[in-house]
C-alpha cells in the first residue's frame, strides 16, 4: 500500500528530529549516538549523556563488539537496570536483565568462580534470561565467556575483559548462536550513587508523561549500607500492643536479606526478591497486590528455577509494606525464614505478631523502594 508507515521509511523521516543537545535546568545534555530503534522497531531513538561529567559509566561505554545493528533502547534500558543491581556488591557479582527486569542475579560466595556466580543468575530463570543482558561488576574471565556464548544473550557489559576474551566472543563459527552478540565495557562502577545522600543532580531521573509534561525526580537510592543496618521490626497498636520481631535471621540469611534488597531496587513494583546463598530463587514482579507478588514469585519458583532444591530457609525483601498478615503467611508456608520489608501498615504489629508466630525473622527497612516505570 501507498500509504503503509514501515519502519524504514519512518526512520528515513524523522531520524534527523533529535537535537545535538538540550538542557533541562541547569544541566546540559549532548548527543551520544543514533540507537537502532526505541523500545520496539517502529521508534526512532537516540540517546544523550551529561555534558559535563568526566567518565560517564553508560554515557562514556565502549562498545567492543557492536553486533549486527548496534544498541537499541531497550538494550540500553537493561544495560542501566543490570549496572543498577551489581554495583551494590563488595565482592564479585552477576545480573541478568530482561525487559527491564531481573530475571536472576547472584553475588558470590567464598570459592565460587565468576562462571559459577554467572551460572546462579542465570538459572535461576534460564528460559527468561534467553536474550538478555549480562551485566558483572568485575572483569569477564575466559571461562565465563564461554560459558554466556553457550545460550543466546543479546549483550554483555563489565567494566573489562582479561586478554583473549574478545575472540571468544567474536568466535561466530564455533558459537553460532550468538555471532550477533553485543560487548559493552562500562565505566567505574564507583561513580554510581548507591546510598541515600550520596546523588547530585546528575542522577535525578526524568519521567516523561503521555503529554510531554515531565517529573524530575531525585534517584532512587537506600540507606541500607550494610547488615549492620539491619533492624528487627517493631510497632504497635491497640489490637496488639507493642510488637517486636523475636526471631533472628542466621549470619549467612543477613547476608541475603541485604542482596536481596539491592537487588530489588531495579525491580518493577510491587517487587518481592527470594533469595538462598547469594543468589535470587525468584523474583515478583508488577502484580498490583502484595501477596500475589509474593505467590507470584513462588510460583515462577516452582515452575522455572533449573536448579535442585526447595525455599526452605531462604530470605525474601519486599519493596513495600504487608497491609495484612497474609503476605507473611503465604512466604512462611513455602518455607521463606527471614524478611526485610518496610513498615507503614496500620497492621505493623499484628504483622510482627504473625511472623513470630510462624518463626519468621522480620526487619524493617528504612524506607519504601517502589520502582513505578
Amino acid at each position: 500500500m501507498a500509504n503503509e508507515l514501515t519502519r524504514d521509511t519512518y526512520l528515513s523521516k524523522h531520524v534527523g528530529d533529535f537535537p545535538a543537545e538540550f538542557q533541562i535546568g541547569s544541566r546540559r545534555y549532548v548527543k551520544v549516538d543514533d540507537l537502532r530503534y526505541g523500545t520496539n522497531p517502529h521508534q526512532v531513538a537516540c540517546y544523550y549523556k551529561p555534558a559535563d561529567v568526566d567518565g560517564c559509566v553508560i554515557g562514556d561505554m565502549k562498545i567492543l563488539k557492536n553486533g549486527k545493528n548496534g544498541l537499541s533502547q531497550t538494550n540500553l534500558e537493561d544495560i542501566s537496570g543490570a549496572l543498577n543491581i551489581v554495583k551494590f556488591f563488595d565482592v564479585p557479582g552477576c545480573a541478568v536483565m530482561k525487559h527491564v527486569n531481573p530475571s536472576g542475579a547472584a553475588e558470590g560466595r567464598p570459592g565460587e568462580t565468576l562462571r559459577q556466580i554467572y551460572l546462579k543468575a542465570r538459572d535461576a530463570d534460564a528460559r527468561a534470561a534467553f536474550g538478555s543482558v549480562i551485566a558483572f561488576n568485575v572483569e569477564v574471565d575466559a571461562e565465563t565467556a564461554r560459558e554466556i556464548m553457550t545460550t543466546f544473550a543479546e549483550c554483555v557489559v563489565a567494566p573489562s575483559y582479561a586478554p583473549g576474551v574478545l575472540d571468544i566472543f567474536n568466535d561466530g563459527e564455533t558459537y553460532k548462536l550468538n555471532r550477533h552478540i553485543r560487548i559493552v565495557q562500562c565505566g567505574d562502577l564507583r561513580k554510581l550513587p548507591r546510598f541515600t545522600g550520596e546523588a547530585g543532580e546528575v542522577s535525578n531521573t526524568i519521567k516523561v508523561l503521555c503529554d510531554g509534561s515531565l517529573v524530575v525526580a531525585a534517584p532512587l537510592l537506600t540507606s541500607l549500607r550494610s547488615v549492620d543496618d539491619l533492624k528487627p521490626a517493631e510497632a504497635e497498636n491497640k489490637r496488639c500492643g507493642h510488637q517486636i520481631s523475636q526471631v533472628a535471621a542466621t549470619a549467612e540469611q543477613k547476608l541475603d536479606l541485604l542482596f536481596s534488597w539491592y537487588v530489588n531496587l531495579s525491580v518493577r513494583s510491587n517487587g518481592v526478591v527470594i533469595v538462598k546463598d547469594g543468589q535470587t530463587l525468584s523474583v515478583g514482579t508488577g502484580e498490583q497486590d502484595r501477596v500475589g507478588a509474593i505467590e507470584q514469585a513462588i510460583a515462577k519458583f516452582k515452575q522455572k528455577y533449573s536448579g535442585a532444591g526447595t525455599l526452605e530457609n531462604s530470605v525474601m525483601s519486599s519493596d513495600g509494606f504487608f497491609p495484612f498478615e497474609d503476605g507473611v503467611e503465604t512466604a512462611a508456608a513455602a518455607g521463606i525464614r527471614a524478611i526485610i520489608a518496610p513498615s507503614g501498615s496500620l497492621r505493623d504489629a499484628d504483622v510482627i505478631k504473625r511472623a513470630n508466630e510462624l518463626g519468621v525473622a522480620l526487619y524493617h527497612a528504612p524506607e519504601r523502594i517502589f520502582s513505578h516505570h
